[in-house]
């Protein structure tokens, strides 16, 4: 598996993959997949990976970091996402990518990562879990679904060793 940076021209399978979490009403309360142009802005250039198979392959997954606030004492911390394309997922993909995220973030100076999963994601939630975060709490009823259900987040943290 080769895990590289995200480029625009990845976009579509990123937008695609992204999509196909939304679908299954446990990835994230999001109801669709922002424009290019959103996330762009909203995600750390440095920050902001892929996953294939073969090089030049299709993408089979990505992650990116978010920003947590804009308030400079909170610059080495970051809101983390990773979502793996359907046909991928329970090969590695997510564990390959969240890895390299954590090296390239402690690298750009982050040393907190913070994921929140909803409640009934419990693949993500182990993935989080399988490379050092822990839970730290759950938010009730943090969200509304697009089917109007009010959804539990877990929240889940990460701190650097070296950073």
């Amino acid at each position: 598996m080769i895990v590289e940076p995200m480029e625009s021209s990845d976009w579509p399978d990123v937008r695609r993959i992204y999509a196909q979490g939304i679908a299954t009403g446990d990835a994230t309360l999001e109801r669709e997949a922002p424009d290019w142009s959103h996330f762009d802005h909203s995600h750390p250039a440095e920050c902001r990976l892929v996953a294939r198979a073969t090089t030049g392959g299709p993408v089979l997954g990505w992650t990116a970091l978010g920003h947590y606030s804009a308030r400079k004492v909170y610059r080495g911390v970051a809101w983390e996402s990773v979502y793996v394309a359907e046909e991928a997922r329970g090969t590695g993909v997510g564990s390959a990518l969240l890895r390299a995220l954590i090296r390239e973030s402690e690298a750009a100076g982050y040393w907190t990562l913070f994921a929140g999963v909803m409640a009934e994601n419990v693949a993500s939630i182990a993935l989080h879990e399988s490379v050092g975060f822990r839970r730290i709490g759950v938010q009730r009823g943090m969200g509304q679904d697009a089917s109007g259900r009010w959804r539990d987040v877990v929240q889940l943290e990460r701190r650097s060793e070296v950073v």
